[in-house]
């Protein structure tokens, strides 16, 4: 097996700056460490070293969603006009908490990627919001309420990154804490993952990998620090370990996070319709991530990496071989 996956590898990989990981129950099976997590300094990445993982968030944020509803302390049916004190404008006051975790709410998105221009959108929206004030996720709304809505509550699936904001407020209305630490204290502390936080961007801690943009017309590689929140909020922004997420697949699919049957309700937002595989993706200015997980074979793949370079053919690859040899 390790060969055909080094041989998947090879055959993608061109400058590839990140850890591609692939294990199993009795460790790992494949390996490949690549580039620098700070290439002035030429530091090399390691297995170890944290990336972001951008939208690979919301499978955090959907996990303590899922933990308040485990507790009785929130109903899926819940709407947010309810459970939030904030002046929410245009928001559609017959939206509940799972119409925003299905992805089905149809609030206006303050990054629609759905729509053709969504990178010039964001650059207008870095330019009126600088990125160094997105500390707190109240700020978002003032970039989320004005917005009218794309569709009526369940009339579609859209992905929503304003949705994710949204139960994010929501986690810390029913909690009590703030979003970040209610994950840290829920999630990451007790599944022991010892290099996964909401690091300031201006204040990595040691070991974690800088996200690098190049320019088109210089071709010069700058870092991200201004193109994301200076801290990570409910839609994006977390970083973590391949070691940390195959501990955090693990501990989902044992029930050590979630009750047998809210992890059914949480599993089943990231399975894939084709495969046997529950999967989630982020991609940002110098992110790019993709992680899995193949129940039968009980087999993590991880891909993280610091530049804008596109992860998921690596997953598209192993979705196959799966199905052709059975992992």
């Amino acid at each position: 097996m390790r060969e055909t996956i080094q041989s998947i590898f090879d055959a993608w990989n061109e400058d590839f700056s990140g850890v591609y990981s692939v294990s199993g129950p009795d460790g790992v099976i494949f390996q490949q460490v690549c580039g620098y997590r700070n290439r002035a300094e030429k530091l090399p990445n390691a297995p170890d070293t944290a990336f972001g993982i951008a939208s690979g968030t919301k499978l955090f944020t959907g996990l303590a969603i899922c933990k308040l509803v485990d507790e009785k302390k929130l109903s899926l049916e819940d709407k947010l006009c309810d459970l939030l004190t904030y002046d929410l404008g245009q928001i559609d006051k017959r939206v509940t908490v799972r119409h925003l975790i299905t992805h089905t709410s149809g609030v206006g998105d303050y990054i629609d990627e759905e729509a053709d221009d969504s990178e010039e959108q964001l650059q207008s929206l870095y330019d009126k919001y600088p990125v160094q004030l997105w500390e707190r996720l109240e700020y978002y709304l003032q970039m989320i309420t004005p917005l009218p809505p794309k569709f009526e509550p369940g009339a579609r699936c859209g992905y929503s990154n304003s949705g994710f904001i949204l139960l994010g407020l929501v986690i810390e209305a029913v909690s009590g804490m703030a979003y970040q630490q209610y994950v840290q204290s829920t999630i990451i502390i007790p599944c022991d993952l010892t290099h996964t936080g909401f690091y300031r961007m201006d204040a990595l801690p040691a070991n974690t990998a800088m996200g690098y943009v190049q320019d088109e017309e210089t071709d010069e590689w700058c870092t991200n620090i201004f193109s994301l929140p200076v801290v990570g909020g409910s839609d994006g922004g977390l970083f973590t370990c391949a070691e940390d997420l195959d501990k955090l697949w693990r501990a989902i699919f044992a029930n050590k996070i979630l009750s047998v049957e809210i992890t059914g309700f949480f599993l089943g937002l990231y399975k894939d319709d084709d495969y046997e595989v529950y999967f989630a993706v982020g991609a940002d200015s110098g992110v790019d991530f993709v992680t899995a997980y193949f129940p039968q074979s009980k087999i993590v793949v991880s891909a993280l990496g610091n530049t804008d370079m596109n992860t998921f053919p690596l997953l598209e690859e192993l979705l196959e071989m799966n199905m052709e040899e059975q992992l």
